[in-house]
């Protein structure tokens, strides 16, 4: 068997660079933050859907609107909503770049400290 190799293509395999390891890191980075965000909204479309079925459903039947049972739901719902926001949108105020930085100071400072306690 004979090879033509007149008719085989020739492709360029480039190399993978840092570059390009930082763009997919960035990559992986956004989408995981697109799945924080979208289970947040969806979070708090249940959250206002059924509380408003469940409102409805109360007053259509009657119920008292000024009953403790009546806004329950909301109110221990809506603190969990409200973690559940905090740990979408309240990473980079709390945990950012710069408390992150500030704690690798402090962290090597005290090894420093340490490290020439035992000199």
């Amino acid at each position: 068997m004979e090879l033509n190799y007149t008719t085989m293509e020739k492709f360029d395999i480039e190399p993978y660079g840092k570059k390009d390891f930082r763009n997919e890191e960035a990559y992986l980075r956004a989408e995981k933050r697109l799945k924080e965000l979208k289970g947040f909204y969806w979070h708090a479309f249940w959250y206002v859907a059924v509380n408003i079925f469940i409102l409805i459903m109360i007053v259509s039947n009657g119920g008292n609107i000024m009953h403790f049972g009546t806004w329950s739901t909301p109110f221990f719902w809506g603190i969990g909503l409200g973690f559940h926001a905090l740990s979408v949108f309240g990473k980079s105020r709390l945990f950012g770049k710069a408390w992150e930085e500030r704690k690798i100071r402090e962290f090597m400072e005290k090894e420093e400290r340490e490290s020439r306690n035992y000199e």
